[in-house]
């Protein structure tokens, strides 16, 4: 798949993130141990099978270090590759490849964790119909990577952020008085994308009466979302979500349900066990 990271400052991310693990000192362990001169060869390989995310991202923290690194992408990006399979191959100054190792390594476990979780999640649904959303459960500062690793492994992003669409939820329904005067202040705002919560097949009639564009069907069982989604007939999209696993994510999404969201790919995706060997250049 095609590299995009819009709305994401990737310079600053790698200077901030080498900032943290350098401190003042500085890699006092390469340059003590480490010729100036030194040269090394790197191979990045996976231990177990995995969808390939964020290998543009350990690049940018090489290339920071050493601007004349060169790299050879074996892998693609939203590519399965099999255990032992080799990711990315690199060569260049070996003090500096050794103090970006760790930021590079984390990176691309994290984001190709997310993305193997999200496409199994992918698998598990295919041939329903509906589509996985994921959602805001985010590491704070790390939200557009994580739903770039989503959206690598095969998911569809829902809301960046609580600024590009309205998300009513029961706490701003109980302080609002109701689901109706809710609705009918966010459409008053002239706010074009409005989802709603409900957790009762009594409340979508006036959700979708006040104005309501999405629906999201929180902690139904499939019966019931079947009846929710017969109720609202196809007038806007409907949501399945709340506690969705691996083993119940396909009995909801056969309900017919536009989406089924889940907040476990990025809340709980495992690291994928990568691993990066180096060898000097003689």
């Amino acid at each position: 798949m095609s590299w995009s990271l819009t709305g994401f400052d990737l310079d600053a991310f790698v200077a901030a993130t080498l900032a943290e693990d350098l401190g003042e000192a500085g890699d006092i362990t390469s340059a003590a141990v480490i010729p100036v001169e030194a040269r090394f060869t790197g191979m990045m390989a996976t231990r177990e099978p995995i969808v390939v995310a964020g290998l543009p991202i350990a690049e940018a923290f090489f290339r920071r270090l050493d601007p004349e690194v060169e790299f050879e992408r074996v892998a693609e990006e939203g590519g399965w590759i099999a255990a032992g399979g080799t990711l990315l191959r690199l060569r260049g100054r070996a003090r500096a490849m050794l103090t970006a190792e760790r930021s590079a390594l984390n990176l691309v476990q994290h984001l190709s964790g997310i993305a193997t979780l999200t496409r199994r999640y992918v698998d598990a649904i295919e041939g329903t119909g509906a589509v996985l959303l994921d959602t805001r459960k985010t590491l704070p500062g790390l939200r557009r990577l994580e739903k770039y690793a989503t959206r690598t492994g095969g998911a569809k992003n829902h809301r960046m952020g609580l600024w590009d669409a309205a998300m009513i939820k029961d706490n701003h329904v109980a302080v609002a008085g109701g689901i109706e005067p809710a609705v009918r202040r966010a459409v008053e705002a002239g706010i074009a994308d409005i989802v709603v919560e409900v957790d009762r097949l009594d409340q979508i009639e006036p959700a979708l009466a006040a104005g309501a564009t999405h629906l999201l069907l929180d902690n139904m069982a499939p019966d019931v979302l079947r009846q929710a989604v017969g109720l609202v007939g196809g007038r806007v999209p409907t949501e399945a979500s709340g506690g969705v696993t691996l083993e119940t994510i396909r009995a909801r999404a056969q309900t017919g349900v536009t989406y089924v969201s889940v907040g476990r790919i990025t809340q709980s995706a495992p690291a994928a066990d990568i691993g990066l060997d180096f060898t000097p250049l003689r």
